[in-house]
């Protein structure tokens, strides 16, 4: 996993004011020591409601986000496997918003109309849960329908190419080799191994009583296989059956019909274009519910860092939520940095960054492997490479 593709969200009480807190922070991290880029991540003004509450839906917000992140990929993951050729283009067809998903989280709005702030907290991922809850329904459902479709016409696909014993034989053979409409003789299809070739030539008259003299045609061959004809009467057919698999010779069930012949034809070219047809619509629902999911995914980042920051550091509700880019190879050394910045904020982080006294108090994400004296959420937005 390339770490550019990695984000940290984390939120610092503010110092006299918000800004001051940011600019310390962007100091020592990118200005002075070039270890990151960061962005103020705007959360807006949300109804804190009581402890209870927040202390509730801090557990509740971290299973909705592992549901919400794991939607998204799977919509990802889904549009490469529907792109199928084109998979290459699959990047530039995950947007959040029309824009990049860097732009996106780096620019981040807080989208009042789907999510309106006069709303509790809990209505907010009552909302995203429902929104995700719906598009991951509609996902069974679509993808379903599509691999059902998809498969059909690869089983056909596949009857109409491999060994002679398994593949459709109607595209092979012609009215010509078949004698129809007779009382009593009939012409039946026998797959011949190539090295028994001579065998059959010298012996298939003489299988079973009342087969016609030199009435057998080779009609195709593969690597290892002939396809060849016998007329006998109706009578011995399963007299040859029986004997010619005792010689290795495999009698096709098959009976030469030109309406069914033409359906068979028919239900291929209808299942190409069913999957024309269907391929537009899907890719583009795929795109607008890639989109809604990844832009519900990023607000319930911010929903836990306002909930955690509150947790953490109290009312009045004072923080600066930063999203920190991470330079490739100074993520320890910027570790150590936010590290030594805010290690004031709590005792039980020791200087290694592990929890000392291992307190696990709910709501608060001591129990995480991951504990810091700042509230901080990872976001990896690459979304291609990294498996659910």
């Amino acid at each position: 996993m390339s770490i550019m593709t990695e984000y940290w969200l984390i939120s610092a009480p503010g110092d006299k004011t918000c800004q001051q807190t940011w600019e310390t922070m962007n100091n020592v991290t990118s200005k002075q020591n070039n270890l990151c880029e960061n962005f103020k991540f705007h959360i807006p003004d949300l109804k804190v409601g009581t402890l209870d509450q927040l202390v509730g839906l801090s557990d509740d917000l971290g299973k909705l986000d592992g549901y919400v992140e794991q939607t998204t990929r799977k919509i990802a993951a889904y549009l490469g496997d529907v792109l199928e050729d084109q998979r290459d283009k699959l990047y530039e067809n995950l947007q959040a918003n029309n824009n990049d998903l860097a732009l996106y989280i780096t620019r981040f709005q807080w989208d009042l109309a789907k999510y309106p702030t006069k709303q509790s907290l809990r209505n907010i991922a009552d909302i995203i849960s429902k929104q995700v809850g719906q598009i991951d329904a509609d996902l069974k459902t679509k993808s379903a329908a599509y691999n059902n479709l998809k498969g059909n016409l690869q089983n056909l696909e596949k009857k109409q190419t491999g060994s002679l014993l398994t593949r459709n034989l109607a595209d092979l053979v012609k009215k010509e080799h078949f004698i129809l409409d007779s009382e009593y003789l009939t012409t039946l299809l026998v797959i011949v191994p190539k090295a028994n070739m001579g065998d059959w030539n010298a012996h298939y008259e003489k299988i079973t009583d009342m087969i016609v003299p030199r009435s057998s045609q080779t009609i195709t061959q593969d690597a290892d296989y002939a396809l060849c004809t016998v007329t006998l009467f109706k009578k011995v057919v399963d007299e040859f059956k029986l004997h010619a698999r005792e010689r290795k010779f495999v009698v096709r069930e098959f009976v030469y019909n030109e309406e069914e012949l033409a359906a068979g034809k028919n239900e291929i070219t209808k299942l190409v274009t069913d999957k024309k047809k269907q391929f537009g619509p899907l890719v583009r629902w795929l795109k607008v519910n890639f989109s809604e999911c990844f832009c519900a995914w990023v607000h319930v980042k911010a929903l836990r860092v306002f909930v955690e920051s509150v947790l953490r550091y109290g009312l009045p509700v004072n923080f600066q939520a930063i999203l920190i880019h991470p330079n490739k190879k100074s993520t320890k050394r910027l570790r150590d940095v936010l590290q030594q910045l805010y290690s004031h904020l709590d005792g039980s982080a020791g200087s290694s960054g592990g929890n000392a006294d291992n307190v696990d108090i709910p709501g608060l994400g001591f129990g995480q492997s991951e504990y810091f004296p700042y509230v901080y959420y990872k976001l990896n937005i690459d979304m291609v490479e990294t498996k659910v």
